[in-house]
């Protein structure tokens, strides 16, 4: 079965600039209007999952702009969900993904925002991403992607580098906010942390994904990614030249999203396989 088709090179330009705009608008509310003190406004799976009120706001500016410059696209969000469109295109936002260093004050979380194009709800099993940006503000660092255009970061081009052997790896991953999810996480990488160089859990798998493009992890790995966490980063991530996809054939999406360059991650994905740390969600 054949996916959507790719719009031509003028409109994956125009959907580029307008992902840029949007993620650079919403992350300059949230950095610039940050509070002393950041308050929870709700929590989600657990009391540890939390959502601010500028998550509510961030999500709404980003909502406004792409309804006044793209009318007919959807539009997916981590707190408002989906809103469906005319056009083919919707766009898959996450307002501040790496709440809790937000509310913390550490610096690692950004504005995800990707352009895709999918039959229905968007799905990492049938979409094709089109465009992407991640801004991270407080890091003022600026990722975009364009399929078939490239992955940059601050104006420049990104080339996954070749991999060094498994035990000089930098590994990333994240983990989940229920108890019984992070207990199985705990023994899957109790297990892997001896056969890498070491591990890194930086908040944010959007940012995981631009590190793993531009170089400063290896190889990333992590279980319960939703369509906003995964979209942006993940074409920025291929566009670099890395590899993402989920464990036995599968493409990335919520039991499993690895990534790295394609010449070492067929190592990581055997050791999960075999760890069946895909069986958490």
């Amino acid at each position: 079965m054949t996916g959507p088709a790719v719009p031509n090179h003028a409109v994956l330009a125009e959907l580029t600039n307008v992902a840029h705009d949007a993620a650079c608008q919403a992350a300059s509310l949230i950095h610039d209007g940050r509070p002393d003190r950041v308050e929870v406004a709700t929590t989600k799976t657990s009391p540890q999952d939390v959502v601010t009120a500028m998550d509510l706001a961030a999500e709404q500016c980003l909502r406004t702009y792409l309804h006044q410059v793209r009318p007919g696209d959807g539009i997916l969000g981590e707190e408002q969900g989906y809103e469906p469109g005319t056009s083919g295109v919707t766009w898959v936002v996450d307002p501040i993904d790496g709440t809790v260093n937000y509310l913390y004050g550490l610096a690692s979380y950004a504005v995800l925002v990707a352009a895709v194009t999918a039959p229905g709800v968007p799905d990492p099993a049938t979409w094709t991403v089109l465009a992407s940006c991640v801004r991270a503000p407080a890091l003022d660092h600026t990722w975009t992607a364009t399929r078939g255009g490239g992955a940059w970061c601050d104006g420049r081009q990104l080339h996954v580098g070749p991999p060094p052997e498994l035990g000089l790896c930098l590994l990333g991953t994240g983990f989940g906010y229920r108890r019984e999810v992070r207990e199985r996480q705990g023994q899957v990488v109790a297990g892997l942390l001896p056969q890498v160089r070491d591990l890194r859990r930086m908040g944010s798998a959007g940012l995981d994904l631009c590190a793993v493009a531009d170089g400063r992890l290896d190889l990333f790995y992590e279980t319960g990614l939703n369509p906003w966490d995964l979209a942006a980063g993940a074409l920025i991530a291929q566009e670099a030249g890395a590899q993402v996809s989920g464990l036995r054939g599968t493409c990335a999406g919520p039991a499993m999203t690895v990534a790295g360059h394609p010449g070492r991650l067929p190592e990581l994905i055997t050791y999960l396989e075999q760890a069946r740390a895909d069986d958490l969600v």
